[in-house]
């Protein structure tokens, strides 16, 4: 791997840590306040209201500037929600603020990669790349657990050189430095000599230029496929991550820091996928991995049988494991044909577009079901019917694709096995 690369795990670690501890902080946050279970539930989201509201801009900023500045602007981004959360703005709408940011950092730090290494490298980049995004949220959602916890915020609180009124704040307050750390690695993101794109000067030529690149992805033979596969994956999993929260509190009787452990072993399963993925899977390969994803759902659904921590643990971790291997070959044949059609940092926030949308759609569900009364364990019922029915839906559309389009898979499979963009 080139040098820049590891700048860049470092910077997308720190960063994501700070993203994984401010979620259980934010969620402390309101049940504290008083905050009805609907508003918590909300926090997902709302987190994913700008990917889809800005979608046509983002990629075109990430594209117009050096990837690295366009990290740094959006950590800052994320700092300043960080500090609306503290001077009292409700938490639904500072957390919205952070996602804003996260939002314009994505292009920037999935577009990178396509920019600074060849397609051969890709897959072995993504998990690295997935496998530290991973191990940063197993160690966010614990970090944020425990500061908020009774261990730490006893001591943390009084810590603080501003007056803070909860643990929760204090939480913020420490994760506002982890920001900060990121936005150091920012600075040091090399150059890749990739053009500049100009960032243009009408909001609706950018809208028409996404609108465009969306379709032509969504028209690829192998995009459409790939894109269909990354976009459920991450709506559920975005998801799920509230939907353990909720369950173990359910099922388990844990609290908002114990049952942040539990997403903690989601996340190792995960990482753990990602890294053997890595290793194993090639990236005209990546489309054998889909019948997984049927198998996700079926353990997903599975979660309403388990009552005890030591069979849910495991069972989290296998269940991680899965959706690891899945979307990191899957990931990646998405940016070498992303990159080929349209750009990195357009193709990515065309990417983010799709799955955020799905995060936002699932996410809009399950609040209003849990307004309306829905319990945990019927959410994780139609999120596993979800995940099973609709990917093998994909399975039988790829499978129409080498049947109808034989000649031209073959074709788009031939320029992924070829280090040539």
């Amino acid at each position: 791997m080139k040098r820049g690369f590891y700048t860049i795990m470092s910077a997308q670690f720190f960063s994501s840590l700070a993203d994984n501890a401010l979620f259980v902080a934010a969620v402390e946050l309101l049940r504290t306040g008083g905050a009805d279970e609907w508003q918590r539930a909300a926090l997902v989201p709302m987190f994913a209201l700008f990917y889809v509201l800005l979608a046509p801009f983002v990629g075109a900023f990430a594209d117009a500037l050096p990837k690295g500045r366009v990290m740094f602007v959006s950590n800052s981004i994320k700092v300043v929600g960080c500090l609306m959360m503290l001077a009292g703005a409700h938490p639904l709408v500072a957390y919205a603020v952070v996602g804003l940011g996260a939002a314009a950092y994505s292009p920037a730090k999935y577009g990178i990669l396509t920019e600074l290494l060849p397609p051969s490298q890709l897959v072995k980049a993504n998990g690295w790349i997935e496998g530290l995004t991973i191990a940063s949220i197993i160690l966010g959602v614990v970090l944020g657990g425990q500061l908020v916890g009774p261990h730490v915020a006893p001591w943390l609180v009084p810590a603080m050189p501003w007056h803070v009124g909860s643990p929760a704040e204090a939480a913020i307050a420490a994760i506002v430095l982890l920001y900060a750390v990121a936005a150091a690695f920012n600075l040091y993101i090399p150059r890749t000599g990739t053009p500049l794109r100009p960032f243009g000067n009408h909001p609706l030529a950018l809208v028409r230029d996404f609108a465009s690149c969306n379709a032509r992805l969504w028209n690829d033979k192998l995009g459409q496929i790939t894109l269909a596969t990354t976009t459920l994956f991450w709506g559920v999993s975005g998801n799920l991550r509230y939907i353990v929260l909720a369950w173990a509190a359910a099922a388990l009787g844990y609290g908002t820091t114990q049952a942040s452990s539990l997403v903690g072993v989601v996340a190792i399963g995960t990482a753990v996928g990602a890294v053997v993925a890595s290793v194993t899977m090639r990236l005209e390969h990546a489309t054998r991995v889909i019948p997984l994803g049927i198998a996700m759902g079926v353990l997903v659904i599975a979660m309403n049988f388990i009552g005890n921590v030591w069979i849910a643990a495991p069972f989290l971790m296998a269940l991680g494991a899965l959706g690891g291997y899945l979307v990191v070959p899957m990931n990646a044949l998405l940016q070498h044909r992303g990159h080929n059609l349209m750009g990195a940092g357009r193709s990515i926030a065309v990417q983010n577009f799709n799955e955020q949308a799905c995060i936002l759609a699932l996410g809009a569900f399950y609040t209003g079901m849990t307004k309306w009364g829905l319990s945990a364990f019927g959410a994780i019922t139609i999120f596993g019917l979800v995940v099973a029915g609709t990917m093998e839906a994909i399975r039988r559309w790829h499978r129409r694709n080498c049947r109808v389009h034989r000649d031209e898979v073959e074709r788009l499979l031939a320029i992924a096995r070829s280090d040539k963009h």
